[in-house]
């Protein structure tokens, strides 16, 4: 297998960013006991960790305090029709320094759903850490490019 250097490492998460950045829809699939649950969020890369903005109370925020196994799957439309899947462990960041940082990285305006700003109690930062990572066209089946974790 051959081992990729730290410049082919960022250029692929530059590309991954790219990609996801063109998705219309995000799915994060998070853990209810043992059974999955879907919901639509809007992540940012940061490099190669992945932000998610959401409220400590919920479901989705409880399910990964419970379980820190999720999937990401972004899918862009055609005419690109590109496929980006993240399956990863996600950690609950409530420090003032973490929500800052994701506050900072993400790339919308957080202001809609916490007027407090980055110190608002009820924002909580979700830092997906990845495990694998893969970027292809036509669900997998064409130009695929895959990164696993050492």
């Amino acid at each position: 297998m051959h081992k990729i250097t730290e410049a082919e490492k960022a250029e692929f998460f530059a590309d991954v960013a790219a990609a996801s950045a063109k998705a219309v829809w995000c799915a994060l699939a998070t853990v209810r006991g043992e059974e999955p649950r879907v919901r639509i969020v809007h992540p940012t890369w940061e490099g190669e960790t992945l932000w998610v903005a959401t409220s400590p109370e919920s479901p989705k925020a409880r399910q990964m305090a419970d379980n820190s196994a999720v999937d990401v799957q972004f899918q862009v439309a055609p005419p690109d029709f590109l496929h980006i899947m993240v399956r990863g462990a996600a950690t609950l960041h409530s420090d003032d320094a973490t929500r800052q940082q994701a506050w900072d990285a993400i790339d919308y305006d957080l202001t809609d759903f916490f007027p407090g700003g980055p110190t608002d109690p009820n924002y909580v930062a979700v830092k997906i850490t990845p495990q694998r990572v893969e970027l292809s066209e036509m669900f997998g089946s064409t130009n695929k490019r895959v990164w696993r974790a050492d």
